[in-house]
């Protein structure tokens, strides 16, 4: 896949500039790259893509890297990257404006905002009451051509990583068999929320932003779907992180050490909370989006990036299962 160019263009630029390996949502990034230079003269250039493809691309360029930066949705890209000396160390003042949990225990890579997986549902063919305690209970005969999944999505793999922390390998893979018997697959999460509300299909599993982004293009009242967060620290509900961190191999490294820092400061922060993202703010005392409910009320399941890993695991798992093929 072609790395798409964004902002300011893909160059290196000169010292008093960075090169960013953006996979993040590029509304947002943009958003904030806007405010971070102004605020300090840096030039941000940008090269988007998914996140794994950008972590591949990394890890195929090693030490040659022109990046300075990579942001991206999910926490295993991250670890992947870590666990390949690929990232540098990040100055405590940095990774300590969040909460431990949600960054590298190396402090190779801090986290900059939250999400929950979730199950998005009709009311209109469930009620309440029928709605599964468990994201495990999608796998009874009860729920065959009920659920909906997009397991070649990238936000797809983290949510088996929070089965696998949960009840081990050996249940993941009985969990992505039930899955592959019962479930309907989309290519991706916004084609499973949108099949939810058409009413094709009773429910689906997707992260909660994907909800509240559809129901800020279409309008509350047009809305017929309702989003629904499986409760007693079930892996259905994890809190999957968006992290940044600078390349060891950077040629910029304090304007990037800048720019990770604007990320988690309290301006940085702020930015995550406005537009249609619908992301939760990493750092602690930040109000998320006044569409979200406060994070603490929402049920979810939180587990250190170290147990959800790298994906690695949870890519063959989902291979060997055949789902999406």
């Amino acid at each position: 896949m072609a790395l798409l160019a964004a902002g300011c263009g893909s160059g290196g630029g000169g010292a008093n500039s960075l090169v960013l390996y953006n996979g993040q949502h590029l509304e947002l990034t943009r958003a904030l790259i806007s405010a971070f230079e102004q605020q300090t003269g840096i030039k941000v250039h940008v090269r988007s893509n998914d996140g794994v493809v950008l972590a591949d691309q990394i890890l195929q360029e090693g030490h040659s890297s022109p990046a300075d930066v990579y942001l991206t949705e999910n926490s295993p890209e991250l670890m992947n990257l870590e666990e390949h000396g690929l990232l540098a160390t990040l100055p405590k003042a940095t990774t300590s404006q969040v909460p431990a949990g949600y960054s590298s225990p190396a402090r190779q890579w801090v986290g900059v905002a939250l999400r929950v997986s979730s199950l998005v549902y009709d009311p209109r063919q469930l009620k309440r009451s029928q709605l599964p305690a468990s994201i495990f209970d999608l796998t009874r005969p009860e729920w065959k051509g009920k659920v909906a999944v997009a397991p070649l999505d990238s936000d797809f793999p983290p949510i088996v990583g929070a089965v696998i922390a949960s009840r081990g390998g050996q249940a993941a893979a009985d969990w992505l068999a039930g899955l592959k018997r019962n479930a309907r697959v989309y290519q991706d999460e916004e084609a499973v929320v949108a099949a939810v509300d058409r009413g094709d299909v009773a429910a689906g599993i997707v992260n909660q932003y994907y909800w509240y982004r559809l129901r800020l293009e279409q309008g509350a009242k047009a809305t017929h779907s309702l989003v629904y967060y499986f409760g007693n620290n079930d892996p259905g509900s994890v809190v999957n992180v968006s992290g940044a961190g600078v390349l060891a191999s950077s040629k910029h490294r304090q304007a990037a050490e800048r720019f990770v820092e604007f990320l988690v400061s309290p301006a940085g922060q702020r930015i995550i909370t406005k537009g249609d993202d619908f992301e939760y703010p990493a750092r602690p005392g930040t109000p998320p989006n006044a569409a979200l409910p406060p994070f603490a009320r929402v049920a979810h399941t939180t587990y250190d990036v170290k147990q959800l890993g790298d994906d690695r695991e949870a890519n063959k798992l989902v291979a060997a299962a055949g789902i999406g093929t």
